[in-house]
Order: structure tokens, then C-alpha cells, then sequence
């Protein structure tokens, strides 16, 4: 597998990925009925540096990172990560986490935090947990699941 630089060539197998995930509702706050520009313009952000993870030529998953926050805040590294739905318990996500959790270091950020890890998410909390972040806080029922109704949602975070 590689993990690289997404290009533009990219934005139909990016969309392929992030779309069902998105209309979805489960693990992302963002409005469900985004359209393909809006989900990817929120994607490919200015700010996110892109990446994507490909075997064999396809696409499988796709990450940025970005800084958490800007000024004070821009030591501190955040990111999102989607794997496509046939891809799924392959390690895509954690090849795409330790990639992103590597580049951010070279990038000198000195942490990384997840402001909003949807608590019913399990496989991303077992995976996050397993990288090395710690679960600093629980927002009671945060998130409006669409099949759950409220969940809580939690920031984690972790040294590099």
C-alpha cells in the first residue's frame, strides 16, 4: 500500500469514499446531504494538507492533516480519516494514522488532537486508543446519531 499527496486526479475517488460516510450521519458532524463540491471543498480544504492511501491503483482511504487551531494553538495537529466501505478491516486507517501521526512530527506539531470522535465509533476509539491517544474528556450526547439518537462524543489527544 501507499499513502500519498492527493492530487485533483484524486477528487472521484475521494468523493467515492467520504460521500456514503458523510450521508451516513454516523461518525462526522457535518450536514448529510452535502453535495459532492461541498463535501470536497470541506475535504480538500486550503488548510488540510491531503492524502490518500492506494493499492493496486485504487484509491482505499483518504486523511488530512491540519492544524488544530491557528496562533497559540498551531503546535497542536488535527486530522480526519475515511476508509472506504470494501476496504474496511484491511488496516487501512491505522497505515493512514501512522502515517499522518509520522508527517505531523516532521511538521514539528507537538500533539495531536481529535476534537469530536463520535463515541459509538468503536472502531476509531479502538484504533486511536491503540496509537497512543488518550480520551481527555466525554461530551454527553454531543452527537445526534441517526439510528442511536444522542451520543457522546470525545476528545482525544496525544503527544508526538
Amino acid at each position: 500500500m501507499l499513502i500519498r499527496p492527493a492530487t485533483l486526479e484524486d477528487c472521484a475517488a475521494i468523493w467515492s469514499i467520504i460521500g456514503p460516510i458523510i450521508a451516513a450521519g454516523e461518525t462526522y458532524a457535518l450536514p448529510r446531504n452535502w453535495s459532492r463540491e461541498e463535501a470536497l471543498a470541506y475535504w480538500l480544504a486550503p488548510e488540510h494538507e491531503v492524502f490518500v492511501a492506494e493499492a493496486e491503483g485504487c484509491v482505499l482511504g483518504t486523511c488530512y492533516l491540519q492544524p488544530n487551531k491557528l496562533g497559540g494553538g498551531a503546535h497542536v495537529a488535527n486530522a480526519g480519516f475515511a476508509t472506504g466501505e470494501a476496504a474496511r478491516g484491511r488496516g487501512i486507517a491505522r497505515a493512514m494514522g501512522r502515517h499522518v501521526l509520522d508527517h505531523a512530527r516532521a511538521r514539528r506539531f507537538r500533539a495531536m488532537q481529535f476534537n469530536f470522535v463520535v463515541g459509538s465509533n468503536e472502531p476509531a476509539v479502538r484504533l486511536w486508543t491503540s496509537l497512543g491517544f488518550e480520551t481527555l474528556c466525554r461530551l454527553p450526547e454531543a452527537f445526534d446519531h441517526p439510528a442511536l439518537g444522542f451520543v457522546d462524543a470525545l476528545v482525544m489527544f496525544r503527544k508526538l
